[in-house]
């Protein structure tokens, strides 16, 4: 972002004031080539059609290049990650999202660090492979797998953590790559699946929730909802919550389950709280993180899959989503 002269308010920019804001590229020893969206818009107005124009932008420019960062807002930048995650199949290049907390142009930013090194880790190469051949992101020195990180803070440069995955690289005094963390190299050729239905809703759980709450969301016309439960996948067990779940799934709604808390997995029947979601036919969405849950279903909903294959999917990890 760059500070509007007639507002003031943060907007988005072009990329030749990156250029102009971070002379240090020119010193680079690599060949860039830029693309700039058009038009350029702030990360909250993303949807499935950029994610789509994205991944056909690296198809079409795959075999040209050794990886490929991309620039994006940090609001959005773990749904995007994790949609890319899913969409670019056999992905044996980095693909690095990365961005910052201040504008390019103030003195303080923490642009320029995040770019160049997230161009760097695009470019490193292992006996003439990519040492990192996923959809990551990078921020303030550290590199998360892209459909486990969350926004985490607003007003640090620690704005993204990974609550329930190791970082992939740090970078210090040397760039150190954590290997055995890292997915490894396919072999089968790469191809990207950009058909997305978004016609999911959310449903989070808290006490004193009311039926007509639930309702809205059970009753709608949407093919799947991400419930976000407490702890380990716990939610009320009354009889009228119970069975507005029950009669979604009886109706052919594809229901996940993830917990609230940052940390940890959901297990569903490790306590009564959770054993009816369990017996009805709710599905586990582990460790996933929210952003992850939500791309994942819409990615599974525009594939041409039955409802099992997307119930047996949404429970295996496709792209180190999750771990059960």
């Amino acid at each position: 972002m760059v500070n509007d002269a007639a507002t003031g308010a943060l907007v988005p920019f072009d990329f030749e004031q990156i250029k102009d804001n971070v002379p240090e590229l020119a010193r680079l020893n690599y060949q860039l080539s830029v693309h700039s969206f058009t038009p350029i818009i702030d990360s909250s107005n993303m949807h499935p059609g950029h994610w789509n124009f994205i991944a056909e932008l690296i198809r079409d420019n795959y075999e040209e290049f050794d990886g490929f960062v991309i620039l994006h807002g940090s609001d959005t930048m773990s749904f995007t990650a994790s949609a890319l995650s899913f969409m670019l199949k056999n992905l044996a290049k980095p693909v690095i999202l990365t961005g910052s907390q201040l504008p390019i142009g103030e003195i303080r930013t923490d642009a320029k660090e995040n770019l160049i090194t997230a161009l760097e880790i695009a470019a490193t190469k292992a006996n003439g492979k990519a040492v990192v051949p996923e959809v990551c992101i990078y921020f303030d020195n550290q590199l998360f797998r892209g459909n486990r990180s969350i926004k985490f803070n607003t007003e640090k440069f620690e704005a993204f953590r990974s609550p329930n995955y190791p970082i992939l690289a740090e970078a210090g005094v040397q760039l150190t790559f954590f290997h055995k963390e890292i997915l490894p190299v396919p072999t089968a050729p790469f191809y990207i699946q950009t058909k997305f239905d978004a016609n999911i809703g959310v449903l989070k759980v808290y006490p004193g929730m009311t039926e007509d709450v639930v309702t809205a969301v059970t009753k709608s016309k949407v093919k799947a909802i991400v419930l976000e439960t407490f702890g380990s996948g716990n939610t009320t067990t009354a009889q009228w919550f119970i069975d507005a779940l029950a009669q979604a799934v009886k109706d052919g709604k594809i229901i996940v389950d993830i917990s609230q808390c940052l940390r940890g997995s959901v297990q569903l029947g490790m306590y009564e709280t959770s054993s009816e979601l369990k017996k009805m036919g709710v599905l586990s969405g582990y460790d996933m993180t929210f952003e992850t849950a939500v791309t994942k279903l819409m990615y599974l909903l525009g594939a041409d899959l039955s409802a099992e294959e997307i119930r047996q999917q949404m429970e295996t990890s496709i792209a180190g989503e999750l771990t059960n």
